[in-house]
């Protein structure tokens, strides 16, 4: 099976808020066999004009059950509800060339 790659692009309204989100999140996604390989930091638009990112998050999980076990998961949505009110997300996923 291939790995499932979940990709984020979120705008960040109260970061004292969504810090809380993060540090809840990542060890659920650990738990669930997620591997953070892109968090935040600068990236820049090599081609094109109309994808204009915000905060970019790239995790990597063994498989595309793996990520719906985790997304679903009671912990994460209990999780998910701090970063709703202060955050604009879009999460995409994909599943990786094997």
């Amino acid at each position: 099976m291939a790995a499932y790659y979940v990709i984020v692009d979120v705008r960040i309204d109260n970061p004292d808020e969504y810090q809380k989100y993060m540090t809840g999140a990542r060890p659920i996604a650990e738990r669930f066999g997620g591997e953070y390989l892109v968090r935040g930091g600068n990236f820049q638009v090599v081609e094109g004009d109309y994808f204009q990112p915000r905060r970019l998050v790239m995790v990597r999980f063994p498989t595309k059950e793996a990520f719906e076990s985790f997304y679903h998961s009671p912990e994460f949505q209990q999780v998910r509800q701090i970063r709703l009110p202060v955050s604009d997300m879009v999460m995409v996923g994909v599943e990786g060339y094997e």
